[in-house]
């Protein structure tokens, strides 16, 4: 128990240090970016006197370790800043945001990790059968195509010609919870279509890696079903790797929601986002660059510490 204690200590404590490589990364490039962000916000009518009075307002006369450093301690504290397009505490726009792309990736999660679990086990119970190919030519196709190009297949035969669902998830915090399934239904299935092979081809993988294990040819030999060895006896010790792709995909659903939120015009941080950088609303992107940072590296951990605890050679060593 030490031992895995210490591994998953390691494991929080390169999170942390990768999470300071990347906010650093996210200061430079946003201060690599062309122009004078106060001449672009104030518009080429600004006087130089108004530039300098908003430049010292916005802390672009210090320093950048400074500024840098500042706005680092202020995310430590939980202080994000304020927006510069209308004033508002970014925490206040952030917290509606990030509730609906969670909202989102859950819906997604709900959908996509059952069907893919299942259909990996139905690929290796059948392999090499017309349904395997099936399920993997179908799953292939869907993860080549780029997400904008899935979402306006979608919409197209879903909203337009068929009309089951809304072409816009325009949602509020108004809006019931069957309603705002109805209203993502879309994009969650877009997100589906996308993550859904990863997950399906690695739970295949990791059981028929196992079917040619010396205890899996006992229980062949001892005549049981080829469904039960599967199930009970192949999958409990592939739920590492297919745990670890799932928590993988898992953040890939949070933190890859951008695209299919601008094509659905869903409410989400992926959203917030893009308008922000439209408006050079600086101190939001960085803001949202770090959150999206953070659920990444959060959920990669968490896929790391949970394929250490269902390590069997961890849990029970010799």
């Amino acid at each position: 128990m030490g031992k895995i204690l210490k591994m998953i200590a390691q494991r929080l404590g390169l999170g942390l240090i990768t999470l300071l490589v990347v906010s650093l990364i996210i200061f430079l490039g946003v201060e690599l970016l062309p122009g004078d962000l106060a001449e672009a916000i104030l518009g080429q009518a600004a006087t130089e006197e108004t530039v300098a009075a908003f430049r010292r307002e916005l802390k672009l006369d210090l320093p950048a370790h400074e500024r840098y450093f500042d706005w680092l301690f202020g995310i430590m504290q939980g202080d994000m800043g304020k927006s510069l397009a209308n004033q508002r505490q970014i925490s206040e726009l952030i917290g509606t945001r990030l509730g609906n792309t969670l909202f989102l990736a859950m819906v997604a999660a709900i959908i996509s990790v059952p069907l893919a679990v299942t259909l990996g086990v139905l690929a290796a119970l059948y392999r090499n059968s017309f349904y395997d190919k099936c399920v993997n030519v179908v799953t292939l196709t869907s993860i080549s195509f780029p997400e904008f190009f899935v979402a306006y297949i979608l919409i197209l035969f879903l909203a337009v010609k068929a009309g089951i669902f809304p072409s816009i998830s325009n949602v509020s915090p108004d809006t019931d919870l069957w309603d705002r399934v109805y209203r993502v239904a879309l994009p969650a299935l877009t997100l589906t279509l996308v993550v859904i092979a990863h997950m399906m081809r690695m739970t295949r993988a990791a059981i028929i890696n196992l079917l040619a294990s010396p205890y899996i040819e006992m229980a062949n030999l001892k005549g049981m079903p080829r469904s039960r060895i599967i199930v009970k006896h192949a999958l409990p010790n592939a739920w590492a790797p297919i745990i670890n792709v799932i928590v993988i995909n898992l953040a890939y659903l949070v933190v890859g929601v951008v695209v299919v939120e601008v094509v659905f015009v869903y409410p989400g941080l992926g959203q917030l986002l893009v308008d922000s950088v439209s408006k050079r609303d600086i101190p939001v992107v960085q803001a949202a660059s770090m959150i999206f940072a953070a659920t990444y590296i959060l959920l990669n951990l968490t896929a790391d510490i949970l394929s250490i605890l269902t390590n069997p050679r961890l849990l029970h060593p010799k």
